[in-house]
């Protein structure tokens, strides 16, 4: 017979603790309750213990995530990000970090999109590096990635590193989580995750470790280049940079009248779309 103290799911209060550090570091604006990281510090002990408490309990119920439109750059229109509370985005931290130690030496070493100490212009020396070697490049973007990507999928993504129930439990209701709009309406989701959140980025790259990286690995083997895949950084796309003598008329880079030309497959549902870019 368990202990009254005893509580469901062992999480350590110093986890807690750390992401919440986290959480303060990275700043942000407040979520739908309004409240902001210094109106949350000001009752920090119980807050935090709050959240420890209900995590382990199996009884954290995540509120609904703020939506916020952002204009595209270029004009293409506006994206959505979702802005959780600052009590949520410490509960998804907790479980960003669990699944972080667990996921982090998994990935391929040229993904740099959402991964610590590495950035974009990371991403770029590297195939600044390569374009040396190699005289074409493949540019890949999944469209609306971050709204239209199966719960299903991310979940069976998450069991292949962690069989913590209280993980599952908890992803699960943070996928299910509805967006607030500025009006006050409630928007039900049925994929999709919140971009901005602070547990989306991890579930967004094992997503992307579990199904289409081993298609990009296929697509590395094809051109029978040993080293040669980049992901483009903070966002659902990712670069594979190949050559070959024998493979150049593929997908070929020219020089137009002085100016660079690339071929972009953008992948999406109703399948792919190529346009070439010029700059």
């Amino acid at each position: 017979m368990p202990r009254p103290d005893e509580k469901s799911f062992a999480i350590p209060k110093l986890m807690v603790w750390e992401a919440w550090r986290q959480v303060k570091a990275n700043k942000g604006a407040p979520g739908v309750d309004g409240q902001d990281l210094d109106q949350f510090e000001a009752d920090l002990r119980d807050n935090l213990y709050k959240i420890w408490n209900r995590m382990s309990s199996g009884t954290w119920f995540p509120p609904p995530v703020r939506a916020v439109e952002i204009p595209k750059p270029h004009g293409g229109g506006v994206r959505m990000l979702g802005v959780p509370t600052i009590a949520d985005r410490v509960a998804q931290t907790v479980v960003a970090m669990h699944l972080g130690e667990r996921a982090e030496h998994r990935f391929h070493p040229d993904s740099y999109g959402y991964r610590p100490n590495k950035s974009a212009h990371d991403a770029l020396a590297a195939c600044r590096q390569r374009c040396w070697k190699y005289d074409w490049v493949i540019d890949l973007d999944v469209q609306k990635f971050f709204d239209e990507v199966p719960w299903d999928l991310i979940v069976r993504a998450v069991r292949v590193v962690s069989d913590a129930s209280w993980v599952l439990l908890y992803v699960k209701r943070w996928l299910a989580a509805p967006l607030q709009h500025p009006d006050g309406f409630l928007e039900q989701r049925s994929r999709g995750t919140p971009q901005g959140s602070a547990v989306s980025p991890v579930l967004a790259n094992l997503f992307m470790h579990v199904c289409p990286e081993r298609k990009v690995r296929r697509c590395r083997r094809s051109f029978c280049d040993p080293g040669c895949a980049s992901d483009g950084g903070r966002s659902s796309g990712f670069v594979v940079q190949a050559g070959g003598p024998n493979r150049r008329d593929v997908m070929s880079v020219k020089s137009r009248g002085g100016k660079r030309s690339r071929k972009r497959l953008a992948i999406s549902g109703s399948g792919v779309r190529r346009e070439d870019e010029h700059g």
